[in-house]
Formats: structure tokens, sequence, C-alpha cells
């Protein structure tokens, strides 16, 4: 029998199981992630799950370092640690330029109400970010209460075709733009429950960005400062608490101004870093977006590095022996 193993035909030996395959490949507890035709098989299950003639199989782990180093998310691996947002533009022709300098993978949309009687022939967002070379990934913006969020999510389930990926926010009150955390709760359990994989922004309280991970969230994404403020990361050690207590990817969401905040966040730990103001409102957004690409790249490298230690006082780069005075 054959099947399709990470793009590659494969005959099978012996029983044709998952846990099988597994077994045979060395993998068997091996922290790794399997679709099977586009459905992601839990842990724990693969002993449950039987293989036929023609199955797709891939089968993704995260390793560390250059080339590679690649950020999972509901078991789907990306090159690139930036997602950006598409609004506040000027116009679609600078989005589609500034999400390509980019090179983000994953992209953030808003489900907005169809302008009946626009003209069709006018473009849309996703002609010129097609979900063939982009993740979209739709989120809840401007949602103030669980019913909206969850709407919107089953709306855009719709829209793209069963389309599971989406990001959850539940907004506050309208001055901050502060997530309601308690409602964020309850509507990550929803939307959890009824098959979503959620992404999910919330405050930088290392508790309950834990409690969203327990839900059930593919990745929980803490705020840097407010939305849209640009003023950086104004309490790094919250975010790397979470960091350190995570066991999903962690990506900072809102705040960042520049990219050095960028890599600031991705020299913290994060898996990854989620913007749109400081690319759309810069005076020349594609050249901040190319700035910010270098920057999350930057930031990861050195993370990946591991800084030198931090040292009160001076520590000679020359050698002292042999000196001729």
């Amino acid at each position: 029998m054959q099947i399709i193993l990470n793009g590659e035909p494969r005959t099978l030996s012996g029983e044709p199981s998952l846990e099988h395959l597994i077994d045979e490949l060395g993998l068997a507890g091996k922290r790794i992630a399997v679709e099977l035709n586009r459905e992601i098989v839990p842990h724990g299950q693969y002993h449950q799950q039987g293989l036929k003639e023609g199955d797709r199989v891939e089968i993704v782990h995260a390793i560390g370092g250059g080339q590679g180093d690649e950020l999972i998310i509901a078991g789907t691996a990306y090159h690139s640690r930036l997602l950006v947002g598409t609004g506040k533009y000027k116009d679609l022709e600078e989005t589609r330029l500034a999400t390509e300098a980019s090179g983000a993978q994953i992209v953030t949309v808003a489900i907005r109400r169809s302008n009946i009687g626009q003209d069709p022939s006018q473009p849309n967002l996703l002609d010129i970010l097609p979900p063939d070379r982009y993740t979209i990934l739709p989120n809840t913006a401007g949602c103030y209460t669980v019913e909206d969020a969850v709407r919107t999510c089953r709306l855009a389930r719709e829209l793209l075709n069963g389309h599971k990926l989406v990001k959850l926010e539940v907004l506050g009150d309208p001055k901050t733009l502060f997530p309601d955390v308690t409602a964020t709760l309850e509507a990550a359990k929803i939307l959890v429950h009824d098959g979503f994989d959620v992404m999910v922004y919330t405050n930088d309280d290392p508790i309950i960005a834990k409690r969203l991970e327990e839900i059930g969230c593919v990745a929980v994404m803490p705020l840097a400062a407010p939305i849209g403020s640009g003023l950086g990361i104004r309490n790094p050690y919250n975010i790397l608490t979470i960091i350190e207590n995570a066991q999903v990817p962690i990506l900072v969401d809102a705040g960042v101004g520049t990219a050095s905040d960028a890599a600031i966040a991705m020299e913290l730990g994060c898996d990854g870093v989620l913007m749109n103001t400081a690319i759309a409102e810069a005076k020349n957004p594609p050249l901040m977006a190319s700035a910010m690409k270098k920057g999350i790249e930057a930031g990861r490298e050195a993370f990946m590095a591991g800084r030198m230690p931090r040292k009160r006082y001076a520590s000679a780069s020359s050698p002292i022996t042999g000196t001729f005075f």
C-alpha cells in the first residue's frame, strides 16, 4: 500500500496504521505534529488511526537555529515569524507592497458586512492576498462581547470554506482597547469546543496566558503595549514569564513601534510578533515592513545564539599578557 508522506510517495510495510508508521520512522515519543488528509490527529490518538491507499500524511517537528527554524502553529510550519495586519493602509496596492516586503506568511483580516450595491468589479483584499499564497487569519477586531466574537469567527469559517484558524480578541473599552479578560476566556472555551484553532490576544498576565493555553488555544498573544500605541514592550519581565511557562507559541501582539521593538520581543524568546499600525502608519510602509522583517530575524538569531551575561564592570577584549609597556 502506498501513501504520500510529507509530499513524497512511501510504501507501507506491515500494519497500515499511523502508530506503526511513526514507530517505523523512529519518531515514537518525539514531539511531533501529525496531519492526516489535512486534519490534525491529536497526540495520544495515533493508535486509533488506520491508513488506506493514497492517504496524505504530514509530520512536522520544531528544530532550532538558522535554516529550518520554523514557527509551528496548529500543526503548520511557517518560515516567517512576522505576522502582519491589513488595515490602515491608504489603498490595496500599498497593502500588497508592504505585505510582500514583510515576508509574512500569515496575514490578519477583519470580517465586516458586505457593502450591498458595491461595484463587484472592484478589487477585494483576497484578490491581492490570495489564500493559496498566504494563511488568512480572520480576527474579531472591534468585538466587545463574547457573542459578537463567536459569531464573527463562525462567519469567517463560512466565508473561507471551513477555515479553522482564527485570532480572538474581545475588547474591554474603546479608549485603551485592552482585552476583556473574562469575556476572552469564555469566548475561547466556546471556540475551542466548536473546533476552531484559536490564537488569542490577551494582556501580559502570566496566569491568564496559562489559562488560555489550558483551554486549548494554539497560540497566546500578549500585548506589548496598547494597540496602535507604538510604545514597545512595556513589561518585558511578564512577557518572559509567559514564555517560560508556555507549551504553545507565544507571539507579541500590539504596541510594537519600530524594528528594535520587534527585535527585543524576539530576543526575549517570543515565537513571533504580530503588527499592523507600526508598518501601515510609517512614512514608507513597504520600507518599514522590510525593516521589521530584518528586526525579527536578527532578534531570533540573537536569542538562539545566547547573549553574553551583563556585567557591572569592564572586561578587556584584548589579553593583558605580553603588553610592552
